[in-house]
C-alpha cells in the first residue's frame, strides 16, 4: 500500500507526536516499576507501549527503530513471565534502549538520515535475554556491567544553558520542534496514526478522530482576535455605564445594557475556551524527573525518592517551556547540596532515604510550584561568608542582611558554596538562570530553609501571558499599568510612613523593611506629586526580590491585551508594552524586571 507524499507526512507526523507522548511517560512508569517489580499491570502497560511504537515503526519502515524496540519487547516480555526479575542493572539496560529509541525518534522529526550505532545496547539486551531466572538472580557480570551506564549521546539541538553538557537524561528540554505545534487534548483514546490509517484506507476504520494538530500559529492569531474583542468590550461596558447620564430613552438604555451583558459573557466564554486550547498539564515537564533524579542517586550513592504531586495543574504552553530549566538546575541542586549520603543520613537521625517533593497547585491566577527536600538546608551564615569571599558583597553588606535575605544571595550570578566542582553542580552557574527565567515570565520566587531540615523554594506563576490582569496606576500625572502577577499587595500609606535610611527610602510594613521606589520619578523624571494626604505603596515580588512602588492614586484592576511597542521603542528599559483601556486611551505596562534593575541603580538597594 502507498499513499501520497502529503498524506504520508501527515502519517509520519502523527506516529512521531505519539511515539514521543509515549515515551515521556515511560520514564516515570519504569521507576515505579523498580520500585514494585511485581506489579504486572505495571509491566503490560509498558510491554504495550513499546509494542504500540514497534508497530507503527515496522509500518513505516523504519528499521532501526524496530530493531531497538523488538529486543526491548523481549526482555519485557520476559520480564512479564517471571522469567527474569527486575533489578538495577536490568532496569538500567532498558533504559539505556529507551534513551535509543528517543534519539531515533528524533532523527526521524529531523529528516537528517542518521543511522545511530545501536549495536552495543542491542548486544547488552540480548546478553540479559540469556539468562533465563529460576530462583537466582541475574548474574553479577550483567549486574557489574550496569553499575554505571554510558549514556546515548543525544543530539544537540541547542546549546546548554550550563558550563559543562549534561547528560541527556537530565534535562527535560521541549522537544525540537515542539515550538511549532499544540496538541488539542484528546477526548478518548485513538489507535496509532499509521494503524488508523491502514483500517481507514480498508474500510474497517469506522472510529471518529477526537483531535486534530493545530500549528501554533493559527492557535496565537485566534487569541489576539480574542484580544482584540476583549478590548471592544471593555470599551463598549465604559460608553455603557455612561448612558444613563445621557438624555437616551430608558427602554433603549436597558436594550443597549442588555446587548453588552451578552457580549461580555461570550467574549469571556471564547477567551477562556481559546486560552484553554494553550493550555498543557505540568506532567509534561514533572514526568521528566522521575528518571533524572534516579539516575543522579545512582551516580552519587544516594538513596532519594521523587514525590509528585499536583500534575495535572494546567499552565499556558509559554509559561511550561519557561519552566523545564529553572526546575532541573533545582533539583540538580537538591541532590548534590541540599541531600546528604545515606550514612550521614543515619548519623543525623534520619530515614537513609532522603525525599523531594515536586508539587503544583492553582491559586486564583496563579499557579505554585513548589520543590522541597529534607537534605541538610542551607546556613545562612555560611551564604554571606561565601558572597564575602567572593567579593560579592561586603561585610558591611553582609552583616545587615537578614537571614531569610541571605538566602537570596544564591540567585546571585557565579555564585556557589560549593567546596568543589562536580559534573552536576558547583561551578555558580544555574541558580542567576532559575531567577532569570521565573522573572521573564513575571513569576516570584520565595525560599524557606532550616538547617539540618531542608529546604522548600516556591515558584508562584501566571496561568497565561496572553491576556492579562493589570492594576492600573497614576504617578507623576501618567496612568501606567502593572501586570497583577507581580504585585503582593496595596497599601495607603502617608508622606511619613516613608523614612531614609543610609540615603535610600524604605518603609516598614509588619515586621519587615522594603526599599521604596518613586515610580513617577523612575518612569517619567517628574518628581512632582499629587497633592493629596495619601499615596499608595505597591508591594512588587519579582523573581526573590521585594520592594514597594509608590503611587499618586490606584485606579483598579483591568484586563488587558498587552500589544508591542513596535520597532523604534522596542527594548525600553521597564517597559513592556503598551494597552488600550477601556476609555479608548492607551497606557504603558510596566516591565518590573526590567524596573527594578534601573531602581537598583538609581536607589542602590
Amino acid at each position: 500500500m502507498s499513499f501520497p507524499s502529503d498524506e504520508m507526512d501527515d502519517i509520519v507526523n502523527d506516529f512521531i507526536a505519539e511515539a514521543s507522548e509515549g515515551l515521556e511517560s515511560l520514564d516515570q512508569k519504569f521507576i515505579e516499576l523498580e520500585k514494585n517489580p511485581g506489579d504486572t499491570g505495571l509491566l503490560n502497560d509498558i510491554f504495550r507501549s513499546i509494542h504500540t511504537i514497534k508497530g507503527a515503526a515496522g509500518f513505516l519502515g523504519f528499521q532501526q527503530m524496530v530493531e531497538v524496540t523488538h529486543v526491548t519487547e523481549d526482555v519485557l516480555n520476559k520480564l512479564r513471565k517471571g522469567e527474569i526479575a527486575v533489578d538495577a542493572g536490568i532496569m538500567d539496560a532498558i533504559l539505556e534502549s529507551v534513551d535509543l529509541i528517543k534519539v531515533i525518534l528524533n532523527n526521524i522529526r529531523e529528516k537528517n538520515g542518521r543511522t545511530e550505532d545501536a549495536s552495543g545496547t542491542i548486544s547488552l539486551l540480548t546478553r540479559i535475554l540469556s539468562f533465563v531466572r529460576a530462583d537466582t538472580e541475574t548474574p553479577a557480570a550483567i549486574e557489574t556491567e550496569q553499575a554505571a551506564p554510558a549514556p546515548v549521546e543525544a543530539p544537540k539541538a541547542e546549546e546548554p544553558v550550563t558550563e559543562s553538557a549534561p547528560n541527556p537524561v537530565d534535562l527535560p528540554k521541549t522537544e525540537p520542534g515542539a515550538d511549532k505545534v499544540v496538541d488539542i487534548p484528546r477526548l478518548e483514546a485513538k489507535p496509532q496514526a499509521a494503524e488508523a490509517k491502514q483500517q481507514k484506507d480498508e474500510g474497517g476504520g469506522k472510529e471518529k478522530e477526537q483531535s486534530i494538530r493545530v500549528d501554533i500559529e493559527r492557535l496565537d492569531s485566534v487569541l489576539n482576535l480574542a484580544g482584540e474583542l476583549v478590548l471592544s468590550r471593555n470599551r463598549l461596558m465604559r460608553l455603557g455605564s455612561r448612558l444613563p447620564e445621557t438624555d437616551a430613552e430608558e427602554e433603549l438604555v436597558s436594550h443597549v445594557n442588555e446587548a453588552i451583558a451578552q457580549l461580555d459573557l461570550v467574549t469571556t466564554d471564547l477567551q477562556l475556551a481559546v486560552m484553554k486550547m494553550r493550555m498543557q498539564p505540568i506532567a509534561k515537564v514533572f514526568n521528566k524527573f522521575p528518571r533524572m533524579v534516579r539516575d543522579l542517586a545512582r551516580q552519587n550513592n544516594k538513596e532519594v525518592e521523587l514525590v509528585i504531586r499536583g500534575e495535572e495543574t494546567e499552565l499556558d504552553k509559554t509559561v511550561i517551556e519557561e519552566l523545564g530549566d529553572p526546575l532541573v538546575h533545582l533539583i540538580r541542586n537538591a541532590l548534590d547540596h541540599g541531600m546528604e549520603t545515606p550514612e550521614e543520613r543515619v548519623a543525623a537521625g534520619k530515614p537513609r532515604c532522603g525525599t523531594v517533593s515536586l508539587s503544583a497547585y492553582q491559586e486564583g491566577r496563579h499557579i505554585i510550584v513548589s520543590i522541597a527536600e529534607d537534605g541538610r538546608g542551607m546556613n545562612p551564615v555560611h551564604i554571606k561568608n561565601s558572597a564575602v569571599e567572593k567579593g560579592l558583597l561586603t561585610e558591611d553588606e553582609a552583616g545587615r542582611l537578614s537571614n531569610k535575605d541571605a538566602l537570596n544571595l544564591i540567585f546571585i550570578p557565579g555564585f556557589s558554596t560549593a567546596k568543589k566542582v562536580s559534573n552536576i553542580s558547583g561551578r555558580g552557574v544555574g541558580m542567576d538562570v532559575v531567577k532569570t527565567n521565573i522573572t521573564r515570565i513575571n513569576g516570584s520566587i520565595d525560599i524557606d530553609s532550616e538547617v539540618g531540615r531542608g529546604t522548600t523554594i516556591t515558584f508562584s506563576l501566571p496561568l497565561t501571558l496572553a491576556i492579562i490582569q493589570a492594576l492600573t496606576v497614576d504617578a507623576g500625572g501618567e496612568v501606567y499599568g502593572i501586570p497583577l502577577s507581580t504585585v503582593i499587595e496595596n497599601i495607603r500609606v502617608a508622606d511619613c510612613d516613608i523614612k531614609t535610611v543610609d540615603s535610600r527610602e524604605v518603609i516598614q510594613i509588619r515586621d519587615r523593611v522594603y526599599p521604596v521606589v518613586r515610580l513617577g520619578a523612575l518612569v517619567s523624571g517628574n518628581v512632582t506629586t499629587a497633592q493629596s494626604e495619601w499615596k499608595y505603596i505597591v508591594l512588587i515580588g519579582i523573581g526573590e526580590k521585594r520592594f514597594g512602588i509608590l503611587v499618586d492614586r490606584l485606579h483598579g484592576q483591568e484586563e488587558i491585551v498587552m500589544k508591542s511597542m513596535g520597532e523604534y521603542l522596542k527594548g525600553t528599559e521597564g517597559i513592556a508594552g503598551a494597552c488600550i483601556t477601556g476609555d479608548g486611551n492607551v497606557i504603558l505596562i510596566l516591565d518590573l524586571a526590567g524596573l527594578m534593575q534601573a531602581a537598583q541603580r538609581s536607589y542602590a538597594f
